[in-house]
C-alpha cells in the first residue's frame, strides 16, 4: 500500500496526473505498478488500477490475475471496479475512500446513480439498436469450438 500511495503522490508532484496509484502483487512481489495518466495521455480510461492490471496481465501473459492482490491508493471508481472484477485478483486493498476522493473533486457518485437509471433516462441516453442482429455475436461465440472462456 505504501508504494501505491507513493506513486500517487509522485504523480501529483510531477504534474503527470491525478492522485492515484496502484500496485499488483503476486507471491509477495510487485509485478506491476501504475499511476493515473488520464490527463497525460488524454485517455479517460488511464486510471492507475486499469493501467496496473494491463501491465500485470501483459507480464504474466494471462487475462486474469488470480493468485494476486491489488493495492490502490483510493477506493476504485466504477470503471476500475469493473476492470478488477474482470481481472479476478484474490483481493483488493484500498487507502482513501470514495467520499475522500469526492471531497478532492473526484466524485463518482453520478456514475453509480446513472447505472441505476433506465437507459433512456441517463444523462447520456443509451439507445438499443439491432438487438436481433447483435444476438448473432453470441450465437457465433456459442458455436465456436476453440473459444477461451473468461
Amino acid at each position: 500500500m505504501a508504494r501505491a500511495i507513493e506513486l500517487a503522490i509522485e504523480n501529483v508532484r510531477s504534474g503527470r496526473g491525478g492522485p492515484f496509484g496502484a500496485v499488483v502483487v503476486k507471491e509477495g512481489q510487485i509485478i506491476a505498478e501504475a499511476a493515473n495518466r488520464v490527463t497525460a495521455t488524454n485517455d479517460p480510461t488511464a486510471h492507475a488500477e486499469v493501467l496496473a492490471i494491463r501491465a500485470a496481465c501483459a507480464k504474466l501473459g494471462a487475462f486474469e490475475l488470480r493468485g494476486s492482490e491489488l493495492y490502490t491508493s483510493c477506493e476504485p471508481c466504477p470503471m476500475c471496479l469493473g476492470a478488477i472484477y474482470w481481472a479476478r485478483p484474490d483481493r483488493v486493498y484500498f487507502g482513501g475512500s470514495a467520499s475522500d476522493a469526492s471531497r478532492a473533486g473526484f466524485d463518482d457518485s453520478l456514475i453509480y446513480c446513472e447505472i441505476a437509471q433506465p437507459h433512456t433516462s441517463r444523462r447520456i441516453p443509451m439507445i438499443q439498436l439491432m438487438r436481433d442482429e447483435a444476438l448473432e455475436t453470441f450465437r457465433a461465440w456459442e458455436r465456436q469450438p476453440n473459444k477461451i472462456p473468461y
